[in-house]
Parts: structure tokens; sequence; C-alpha cells
């Protein structure tokens, strides 16, 4: 391990931690992140077949209303946008760099600055690579003004969906970031991460 990623457990640890507080019934997927942030093992990068962090996008509209969204091309599916950490620890930072580069929208920003949501996934084997978790850590990124996206190699497609139709969908990881997008506090209209 690097002394980049030794220097990121305390900080990533307390940001769960805090997570945690905000989320209690969570404990169990908590639980699962601290374990893998605890085993040196270079969490980070995505060499570590185990499994490793990614970070996760809620790219949400200017108003608050609309989530972006992207046809993953590697797992065929509608997905928020994301992608793996490569080394680095800050994973706010990887959130706003996969957003940038998977949406090619201008003025983005990370919204707050605590974890908006956890979820470790499976990802199946492909060409080669084995099939392993990813333990993704999610942030708020809000756009700017300017909503006209660019399809990137990584999709098939992009498309702005109401926050609110997400709340029944049936992946369980989409309906349950809209639930909680709905339930944050929204005194000027619009939504913003607890602890932000």
């Amino acid at each position: 391990m690097d002394t980049e990623e030794a220097d990121a457990g305390p900080e990533l640890e307390q940001a769960l931690r805090d997570y945690l507080r905000r989320w209690p019934q969570e404990e169990a997927s908590v639980a699962l992140f601290l374990e893998l942030l605890g085993e040196g093992a270079e969490p980070f990068r995505r060499e570590r077949l185990a499994g490793h962090f990614t970070s996760g996008v809620w790219l949400v509209s200017a108003d608050g209303a609309r989530v972006l969204m992207t046809h993953h091309r590697k797992l065929e599916r509608w997905l928020q946008l994301g992608g793996h950490a490569d080394g680095d620890t800050d994973m706010a930072r990887v959130a706003l760099k996969e957003a940038q580069e998977e949406s090619g929208l201008p003025g983005l920003s990370v919204e707050g600055d605590s974890i908006f949501d956890l979820d470790r996934h499976w990802i199946p084997e492909r060409k080669g690579v084995p099939g392993h978790w990813h333990y993704d850590v999610r942030y708020v990124v809000r756009a700017g003004s300017d909503e006209n996206y660019v399809v990137g190699d990584e999709s098939h497609d992009l498309a702005w969906r109401p926050i609110a139709d997400l709340a029944d969908d049936t992946d369980e990881s989409l309906s349950r970031m809209a639930r909680k997008w709905l339930l944050l506090p929204s005194p000027t209209g619009r939504r913003c991460p607890q602890g932000g």
C-alpha cells in the first residue's frame, strides 16, 4: 500500500462513521466498507480483484428534480454515473472526475462534504477479468446551468430522469438513492446532502 492509501484510512473511516450516524439502518453495509478499508491491501485499486472502492455519482440537475443516468455499455443497464478510484483515495474527487468524464458537462460541483450513499455490488466476469465486488462510495454532484451532456465511450446513451420516478424503481440501489434524495431538507428549493 502506498503512503496516500495509508493516509486515507482515517479520513474515509470518519466519513463512513458519519454516514452510519445518519443512516443507522445501514450498519451491516457500513461494516463491510470499514472491513475493506482496514484490510490494507490496496483497496483503492481495481487490480485488487477480491473487491475495491469505486465512486458513484448522483448527478442532479441544477433544480434538483432530475438525475443523469447512463445506459452502461459493459453492464447493459441504466445506472448512475461513476467509476474506479485507480489509487485516488479522495472519493469525492473521484466522483467529480467521473461525472465530468462520463457526462461532458461543464460547471459541475460536489455538493456537501458527506457520503450520500453506499452500495456493495457484484460485477460479473468479463473479458478475462474475474467477477469481483465494487464498494461504491457515492456523492451528490450538482449540474450547472448547461445540461447538454455528451455521450462517451462507456455509455450507449445518457438521459435525465425525474428523481421522483426512480423512488419505486425495481433496482433497489437506484430507488434507495431516489428516496434518500426526496427525504433531504430543501429550505431553498434545492435539496442538499446532510452534512453539506
